[in-house]
């Protein structure tokens, strides 16, 4: 089974967004989504850069596809850390995403102690992003919306990676779309051509404020690369100047597709039982 693991962490593709309710308008705080400096210049053709995109896409709506068709456990923990690095509140909560008699899948929580954060408010659509269905997902029927920039690989661990930074070509209004976008760097590995890591932030924000986050994920069944680990320790800057730190972990595990139950269907009645002798 491949693995990513950097500095002991398995991570998760997918953006977790942290909302505060002011009436003024935010600002975008000023930060470097991808900033790594072990990226080595490997040149590639432009229509080889343009063949690995087609691909990882290609591969990211296999993916989307195949983990509607999986159970898994999450754990979240979302904190503000206060001065000196306390914690000054915590939002958590633990589940089991599970399929339903009908072949719904439908949460299950299992541990949920009440919230103590005070500066920040967790919305339903940072819950949905927690679920794994990302707004802005990496897949063919978006690959027109975002500009590609090839950079060269990075050896991570055992693999070797394809580093891309990934801007959106045009930003909706956010007062107009509920549309979202990622912003940031992606990291591919060479063999699969799949996303293993992703470093960046959801755009556009409008009224909230998204964290940067890295995500990691683990080849599962031999096959997907799917998310088991999120992590953000951010720093989000409101315009009324307010500061407030957030530190979010975010673990995929125990993914498992569910056994298919065989229905047994009644004679149609077209033949007639055999007759005992």
């Amino acid at each position: 089974m491949k693995r990513l693991m950097l500095r002991n962490l398995l991570m998760l593709a997918c953006v977790f967004g942290v909302a505060q309710a002011f009436a003024v308008p935010y600002v975008i705080q000023a930060q470097t989504v991808a900033d790594s400096t072990n990226v080595r210049r490997v040149p590639l053709p432009a229509n080889e850069v343009n063949r690995i995109v087609r691909e990882f896409t290609a591969k990211e709506t296999v993916f989307r596809a195949a983990l509607n068709n999986y159970a898994f456990k999450r754990e979240a923990v979302v904190q503000t850390i206060g001065m000196g690095g306390q914690i000054s509140g915590e939002y958590r909560r633990d589940s089991q995403f599970i399929f339903t008699n009908d072949n719904r899948r439908s949460e299950r929580i299992t541990f949920f102690p009440a919230p103590t954060l005070t500066e920040i408010t967790v919305s339903n659509e940072d819950l949905e992003d927690l679920g794994g269905i990302q707004p802005f997902a990496l897949e063919s029927s978006k690959i027109a919306a975002y500009n590609f920039s090839y950079l060269g690989k990075e050896k991570i661990d055992d693999l070797d990676l394809y580093v891309f930074d990934v801007t959106p070509k045009v930003l909706p209004d956010p007062k107009k779309s509920k549309e979202r976008f990622f912003q940031g760097r992606i990291w591919v590995d060479d063999k699969d051509l799949q996303i293993v890591k992703a470093r960046g932030k959801g755009v556009p924000e409008g009224k909230q404020r998204f964290p940067i986050f890295e995500t990691y994920r683990e080849q599962i069944d031999g096959r997907y690369w799917f998310p088991t680990y999120t992590f953000a320790d951010d720093t989000l800057v409101f315009d009324n100047g307010q500061a407030v730190r957030i530190r979010t972990r975010v673990r995929y595990t125990d993914y498992k597709k569910p056994r298919v139950t065989v229905e047994v269907l009644p004679d149609d009645g077209d033949e007639e039982p055999p007759t005992k002798p």
